[in-house]
């Protein structure tokens, strides 16, 4: 879902809700509004407030909740790749290759990750670039040790580099959101109802319009942001990659 395109439509809705309200207090007979009314739309209108603050808090947990899960899972990414890099360091010269294998492919995955670049994005998400720790993890299998401390860092480099591929999973799998379709069009739903009452009752003039437009602008920041961080790798809100550049610098010494 794009974020922007999101904010429009639920401000397109709640102020469009406004107008409405405003215009359908025009043509409503008197009776309609009268005090009893009035208190039974309010009634009606404070319960649908509730359930949309709700619907609004359970949206923003999930988005929240799935960015720190992500932004977790890149940090201790980072320091499994360096601690791969110096139990191969301390196996020997042998691994040199793989070593250098390593930093080229983490590269490699940072820039597709966090690129703005539609065609590198399509890459990762088809996965060309996730056979990396697979072909890794088979060259660690491959190596033949000499001594039980080899055979003891082998068996700790193809842990790490399993730990790794998990990871590699966990980053994908949240990758596409965790924000419900069904939450987002309920909510707009009852921003909707919510603004046209206000219209409803409020005095037609242009501080009252003007209000309601700041208000509509508010609730659709809201959900941008909402979005935005549920984006993950891309947008405003990110997920830092400097724990993994952080990784890159440091590999090979």
């Amino acid at each position: 879902m794009n974020p922007t395109v999101v904010g429009i439509v639920v401000f397109a809705c709640a102020f469009g809700g406004a107008l409405g309200g405003i215009r359908l207090r025009t043509i409503l007979p008197d009776q309609h509004l009268s005090d009893e009314s009035r208190d039974t739309i309010k009634v009606g209108i404070g319960l649908i407030a509730t359930m949309t603050a709700l619907v609004l808090g359970l949206v923003t947990a999930s988005a929240k909740s799935s960015f720190d899960e992500q932004n977790r899972t890149i940090k201790h990414t980072a320091a499994d790749i360096l601690s791969l890099d110096r139990v191969l360091a301390q196996y020997g010269p042998e691994t040199a290759e793989i070593r250098k294998a390593m930093k080229l492919a983490l590269a490699g995955r940072i820039e597709m990750m966090w690129s703005q670049d539609q065609s590198q994005r399509a890459r990762l998400e088809a996965g060309d670039a996730a056979r990396g720790a697979e072909l890794l993890a088979g060259r660690l299998r491959g190596l033949t040790p000499q001594t039980d401390d080899q055979r003891w860092l082998r068996s700790r480099a193809l842990d790490l580099s399993e730990r790794v591929l998990e990871a590699r999973w966990l980053v994908f799998a949240g990758h596409s959101g965790s924000v419900p379709v069904a939450f987002l069009v309920t909510l707009v739903f009852w921003l909707t109802i919510t603004f046209a009452s206000f219209g409803l009752f409020a005095p037609r003039n242009a501080t009252v319009v003007t209000v309601l437009f700041v208000c509509a602008i508010s609730v659709a920041g809201a959900a941008f942001l909402i979005l935005e961080l549920d984006g993950q790798f891309e947008g405003l809100i990110t997920v830092s990659a400097e724990p993994l550049k952080y990784a890159l610098a440091q590999l090979g010494q």
